[in-house]
């Protein structure tokens, strides 16, 4: 039975994220824009009163909402606000895999079962030249598909933000209008009920900092004005108008005074959303009587087009200055004027960000924008909210309760007495593999003691590896590796069922790490008891040097290589952001540039600060940056095993602990390099240095666990190891059709237990004691089982376990190759399953034939 527990969130997170930061105001000069075209009509879904459900109130604008979905859900949020918002927010990839079908597919099954509408943000993984009518097609079989038999109307809203420059489809105007022409059409023809929303960002401050290098004919398409540049005097959206085919039209406008600089609060001045929204009636210059651009003016009253704003409010408790409610409630009090007022009577949608966030740009400063999570705002802005025109759910008769909501979602939930059953009979199985490696003396760890053939006796534990390598280590790194090659690919497949916190909440880079320091201390301890720290310095420190330049070589191959036109690279060279890096949960669905400013290598003379980025490993795939860390983990690694040749294990320890405890609490981070985003180098610190004691005394540690108290400790390690396994299976996400999953705890628990202590990014308490679990209860079940292990997997895991270096930076390029192949991009879980097969067959057959060996460390 393939128990699924792919990602580390119950949905994947919405495309929550901190709002663009506009430093100025821009004014435009516009065209007149097309007449008004009439609105899509939705297919009704039947309402609680039998009245049809449009995706366009009667009167007034609809309330929704961005969630952290890892934390919080429609039912957590009604509990908070009285009732459910009118309708959510969720983000998906275009092309949709596999696993967004699966996150599609609960989200709309939450939405219905709240009776709530559903928004989703359509955000491009492929250039947008690619996208046409055959990607458009595969795009709306994939909604349709996560839709299932829903008849609820959805909000559809393609590639927003696209005239900016933090979006790798910014500023592309021409294509930017073409790929959503064809999107439209899809959706028009084939997703009945489905409206189509194009939504720029609010254009002060346009063309931003870090405008994208474009060629001639877009740079033209840019200066609107014809003054030979673009600049903040250029018409900041209407070069990205896809026209009669955009059915609503919406902007994103947060109040947001740091402008990127230190945080800052600050209570909204008067009109201010007025002014960015522009007059509802712009002249044909498309300027307004206040001097703004008139966007709502020119894409709303006068298309008649619904609109939608996306808004928050952005304050920092860390701050200082005015407090929570005086900045919030000033600023939804005037959405709530603006909805109000007749003027703007085509305001039909308001979508608040009602997330927290660590926003990296203002020094990694916590932010509120929510309104009902924080007890100071929660009860004005529902006294606010009843008393304004907007709109909260249940919109219609709920499909479903949240519950219930998998059951008929793809794969399986086995809930009820059958999930206890399932649960007690896997702790039964446990008991009895260790009963009977106890009853046979096959204690992990006790020396083999040879009988008269000079074979292992009966008494003598499984394993029976060489006396200078302990190949058990080898075979846990080569399952180790292999999560991290099939995570870090990326493909729906069968393999998902087991890589992805199958054995418990561990990924496989934790595993890597901690093995990495492991496999230090057990190869140096000798080296520095018989020639002393000055080798084991000189030996660290050139392998440090090797990784590094080996890092360079392909942070910058990657770049090469993405500068052909034939190669898409983008899956390496940007990351969406899933809501578990060091922005948070709300910078989920962002799409970062990891190759920012990269085209600055091939100018003359070549700035010194791309330069200095690149030296600082500030570029390269993120399937990559765990290089980083383990270069400087090196370097420091003989002042800990000089340590621990002192004797000093336990300084060495509460040392290490005690900065991981700080480091959790100050979130400090030492280097500017793409590391520290993912694996913040004072906290995983800890996995690595604590593997260099545990493989320096490894002996000792397997002598202890042979005696009495050792095998006890083991039991109890094993069981909460086991009950920790069977948690991470009631994970509400499934994957695809082939999942399982076990209903032993209601969703919302799971989400916010695991929300509050098993934080991957952070590496938090849960994870960190669920790691240090699984590592030896596996390796008591590989010791105690050896033989028959070793006969199925050992074979191929042991060979990849001892190159796990070289496997790493290989894998890279098969992440490249699979993202190359249009057959595979499609979710098709057998054929991916197929893929994944042939890659890792490709990576044995290169190990063993030590392919590239002299070039490539390992």
């Amino acid at each position: 039975m393939a128990l699924a527990l792919a990602l580390p969130l119950a949905l994947p997170a919405t495309a929550a994220r901190a709002a663009p930061t506009p430093s100025a105001t821009g004014t435009a000069t516009a065209t007149p824009e097309p007449a008004p075209t009439p609105p899509v009509t939705a297919t009704p879904a039947p309402a609680a009163d039998g009245a049809p459900v449009s995706v366009e109130p009667a009167t007034g604008a609809y309330f929704g909402s961005i969630l952290d979905w890892s934390s919080d859900s429609p039912a957590e949020q009604a509990s908070r606000l009285g009732s459910p918002s009118a309708f959510y927010e969720h983000s998906v990839s275009m092309p949709m895999s596999g696993a967004d079908t699966g996150y599609s597919t609960q989200f709309l099954q939450k939405t219905n079962g709240a009776g709530s509408l559903a928004l989703l943000t359509i955000r491009p993984t492929v250039p947008l030249p690619s996208i046409d009518a055959d990607a458009a097609a595969r795009l709306v079989d994939g909604i349709a598909a996560a839709r299932g038999t829903g008849t609820a109307p959805l909000y559809l809203r393609f590639a927003p933000d696209m005239n900016s420059t933090w979006v790798p489809w910014g500023q592309q105007p021409s294509a930017y209008r073409q790929a959503f022409a064809a999107v439209a059409d899809a959706v028009h023809r084939r997703l009945p009920g489905a409206v189509m929303v194009w939504s720029p960002n609010w254009g002060g401050g346009y063309p931003f900092t870090g405008t994208r290098a474009a060629d001639t004919d877009t740079l033209r398409e840019l200066d609107t004005n014809r003054d030979g540049s673009v600049d903040g005097a250029d018409d900041p959206y209407a070069p990205y108008f896809p026209g009669a085919v955009a059915d609503w039209v919406g902007l994103s406008v947060y109040h947001d005074d740091t402008a990127g600089g230190d945080a800052r609060n600050t209570v909204p001045r008067d009109g201010e959303l007025v002014a960015r929204l522009g007059s509802p009636a712009a002249d044909a210059a498309g300027a307004d009587s206040a001097g703004g651009d008139g966007f709502f003016g020119r894409y709303s009253t006068a298309t008649g087009k619904p609109f939608l704003l996306e808004t928050a409010a952005f304050y920092s408790p860390s701050a200082g200055g005015p407090g929570e409610l005086a900045v919030k409630q000033n600023w939804w009090r005037q959405v709530f004027a603006a909805v109000a007022d007749p003027r703007y009577a085509t305001l039909k949608a308001v979508l608040w960000q009602d997330t927290t966030a660590t926003r990296a740009v203002v020094g990694g400063t916590f932010v509120d924008w929510s309104v009902t999570l924080g007890d100071s705002t929660r009860a004005a802005f529902a006294t606010d909210r009843a008393a304004s025109d907007l709109t909260l759910g249940p919109l219609f008769a709920p499909t479903t309760n949240e519950a219930g909501a998998s059951a008929t979602g793809p794969g399986l939930t086995i809930g009820g007495w059958w999930a206890w059953l399932v649960a007690a009979l896997v702790v039964v199985a446990v008991t009895v593999l260790f009963a009977l490696a106890v009853a046979r003396r096959g204690r992990p760890g006790r020396p083999s003691r040879p009988g008269r053939s000079g074979r292992p006796g009966r008494s003598a534990p499984s394993y029976d590896g060489p006396a200078n390598r302990d190949l058990r280590i080898d075979l846990m790194r080569g399952l180790a590796i292999v999560f991290v090659v099939v995570n870090h690919i990326g493909l729906a497949s069968l393999f998902q069922e087991i890589t992805q916190e199958a054995i418990g909440i561990v990924s496989g880079a934790e595993l890597f790490v901690l093995f990495a320091g492991v496999v230090l201390g057990m190869v140096y301890r000798p080296r520095i008891a018989t020639s002393g720290i000055g080798e084991v310095v000189i030996r660290t420190g050139r392998r440090a040097w090797k990784l590094y330049y080996t890092a360079l070589g392909v942070v910058i191959l990657i770049f090469a290589v993405s500068r052909l036109p034939f190669v898409n690279a983008d899956y390496l060279t940007t990351f969406t952001d899933q809501g578990t890096g060091a922005r948070g949960s709300s910078a989920s669905g962002h799409v970062y540039d990891l190759y920012a400013n990269a085209g600055q290598l091939l100018t003359y003379p070549v700035n010194p600060h791309i330069l200095l980025d690149l030296a600082l490993l500030r570029l390269g795939p993120w399937q990559f940056n765990v290089m980083g860390l383990y270069v400087v983990l090196l370097l420091v690694c003989p002042l800990v095993l000089w340590a621990l040749s002192k004797r000093w294990w336990v300084p060495v320890l509460a040392l290490s602990w005690g900065v991981y405890a700080f480091n959790t609490l100050a979130g400090v981070r030492l280097f500017p390099s793409e590391f520290e985003d993912s694996f913040p180098l004072l906290t995983w610190q800890v996995l690595f240095v604590t593997g260099i004691v545990a493989g320096y005394h490894r002996l000792a540690l397997l002598r202890w666990f042979a005696s009495r108290w050792g095998l006890v400790a083991a039991a109890v390690i094993v069981l909460l190891a086991t009950a920790l396994m069977l948690f991470s299976w009631s994970n509400p996400y499934l994957p695809s059709a082939y999942s399982v999953r076990l209903g032993l705890v209601p969703d919302a628990f799971f989400r916010s237990v695991y929300g509050a202590y098993f934080g991957r990014t952070n590496l938090e308490p849960g994870r960190l004691l669920n790691v240090m679990l699984v590592v030896v209860s596996f390796y008591a079940l590989v010791s105690a089982y050896w033989r028959p292990i070793r006969r199925a997997i050992g074979w191929f895991l042991i060979p990849l376990g001892q190159a796990t270096l070289y496997v790493f930076i290989m894998h890279v390029f098969f992440a490249l190759i699979a993202a190359n192949i249009p057959a595979l991009q499609d979710g098709n879980v057998l054929l991916n399953t197929g893929a994944y097969v042939v890659i890792l067959a490709l990576l044995w057959v290169m190990v063993r034939t030590k392919f590239l060996f002299r070039i490539v460390p390992r």
